[in-house]
């Protein structure tokens, strides 16, 4: 219920200011990018659910407002196949079910081969990345989460954090997404 009351105001804040400015796009900047994450999406997404929360609208109408989702889960057949059509890249690892085999692949061409490709992949460290973000069909090799990567993506998060300077960009933040 949280959830979706929140993304509502996302995407009514996101409309409004996404039709401000193609009104009047030398006067008013065009939104910041948005993703919306959502983990075991199925819960969301279903067919019976997604025709009833704001999600469906999203990956069906929002790109155009500068909104896109990203949906996690581990059961794509259980997500509405509306909604999996509007899903423009696909990153999956190592599949087992049948399902959601299919429905990763929905609306996909040479997904014969492609198959093949994700019955072969390192289930701990490989995905098959498809779709509007890449040129072709890739496999790619994740890095171990280990303290190499952490140094590597975020050098200073061993050094102590200004709690206030934290607290200060999560009110900015949180200003310019509400108002």
């Amino acid at each position: 219920l949280a959830t979706n009351i929140i993304t509502r105001r996302i995407h009514a804040r996101y409309v409004a200011r996404s039709e401000a400015h193609i009104a009047d796009p030398e006067n008013v900047a065009a939104p910041r990018k948005l993703m919306i994450v959502i983990e075991e999406a199925h819960k969301f997404l279903s067919p019976q659910v997604a025709r009833q929360t704001i999600f469906g609208i999203i990956a069906r109408e929002m790109r155009k407002y500068f909104v896109t989702l990203l949906i996690v889960d581990q059961r794509p057949s259980g997500i509405d196949p509306e909604v999996i059509s509007q899903i423009g890249t696909r990153v999956t690892a190592l599949l087992n079910d049948d399902k959601d085999i299919d429905a990763v692949f929905t609306g996909v061409s040479g997904s014969q081969t492609l198959r093949t490709v994700l019955s072969q992949l390192d289930p701990k460290q490989q995905a098959l990345i498809l779709g509007y973000a890449v040129p072709m069909p890739v496999v790619v090799r994740t890095r171990p989460f280990d303290a190499d990567f952490y140094r590597a993506v975020a050098p200073d998060a061993v050094e102590p954090r200004d709690d206030e300077s934290v607290r200060q960009r999560a009110r900015q933040a949180q200003e310019e997404l509400f108002g």
